[in-house]
């Protein structure tokens, strides 16, 4: 035979029952009267690009899109709606006023507006969503249990009151105590998961460093290895030639003899197309390439630390002796 629930576990299964059965009947009586069930069809469409716009932007995921746009035949009905896309829809395309500290944080007591009942209704759906156990203490459910029974009751009337009043009291059937048992067996599998999770997680944020930091490695030694000027090198290179187009034309600073002042000397003539210089090069030099002891070396010593379709590349056999 089950064990009987604790009083912290009876909290639990009541808050649950209210927040899945009752608060979104509120929060959706609240919607039709903005959306009035036989035009929610137009009024969606009419609304379209502002919310492919929330779709874009993550606030609106794939599942509620189906259900704001299903297929033809079939039509939007807002009770497919859960409580999460009834406040989304309500914030984002009506011209309700948000409660002053946003939809996000639970209202103030003296707030009493449509939004800000949302807002509890929201605020405790996603406290009860994170709870560790399938536990709320005494002091905790009467204040929630008030938050969102009155704020069911401004939203959806008195019969909802009356059944939030009933939901509170009443002797819980044996298959609400068989879910809640249900959920304890199962808490400590999904602690064990969510460990899991987050230790594959840091593995696999540390393979992605670690490959980050090789391919950078193997770009920069690619580079080094087909341009014979050290990279240092060539920044100086470029800042000169910088330095010379701005001046627009080649001069350099010089001494006659070593105690006398420095002299600027332009070495090119002032009719010397500048521009059509530095943009003409010199007879290509080739490089005379790497010495076989090099080349030893990095097959020998570098070779292994490459990927495998990479060692012919950057670390080829040297030649027999």
């Amino acid at each position: 035979m089950a064990s009987r629930l604790s009083q912290e576990e009876e909290n639990y299964v009541r808050m649950s029952l209210l927040m899945t059965g009752i608060s979104p009947r509120a929060a959706r009586a609240l919607f039709d009267q903005e959306f009035a069930p036989p035009c929610l069809d137009s009024s969606l469409k009419k609304e379209y690009n502002k919310l492919k716009d929330l779709q874009n932007k993550r606030v609106i995921n794939q599942s509620q899109w189906n259900l704001l746009f299903p297929r033809f035949p079939d039509l939007p009905d807002s009770k497919t709606f859960d409580v999460t896309l009834i406040i989304t829809l309500l914030r984002n395309l009506t011209n309700l006023s948000p409660p002053h500290g946003g939809f996000d944080r639970l209202p103030s007591d003296n707030e009493t507006t449509p939004s800000s009942d949302l807002a509890r209704i929201k605020y405790y759906r996603n406290f009860l969503a994170h709870l560790d156990e399938g536990k709320v203490d005494s002091t905790t459910f009467t204040t929630a249990w008030d938050n969102v029974s009155n704020a069911i009751s401004r939203l959806g009337g008195q019969p909802m009151k009356l059944e939030c009043d009933d939901l509170k009291v009443k002797i819980l059937d044996q298959t609400n105590q068989e879910i809640m048992l249900d959920i304890k067996r199962s808490n400590g599998e999904i602690m064990e998961l969510k460990k899991s999770y987050e230790s594959l997680n840091k593995s696999v944020k540390g393979l992605k460093r670690a490959k980050k930091a090789l391919t950078k490695k193997v770009k920069k030694l690619k580079t080094s290895q087909e341009d014979t000027v050290p990279w240092n090198i060539r920044a100086q290179i470029s800042q000169i030639l910088v330095e010379w187009k701005d001046n627009d034309q080649i001069v350099v600073f010089a001494r006659e003899t070593l105690d006398q002042p420095e002299k600027r000397l332009a070495l090119l003539k002032e009719s010397t197309n500048v521009p059509e210089l530095l943009t003409t090069l010199p007879e290509v030099i080739q490089p005379a390439g790497l010495t076989e002891k090099r080349m030893r070396y990095l097959y020998n010593e570098v070779r292994p630390f490459f990927q495998y379709n990479f060692r012919d590349e950057f670390c080829p056999r040297a030649s027999e002796e």
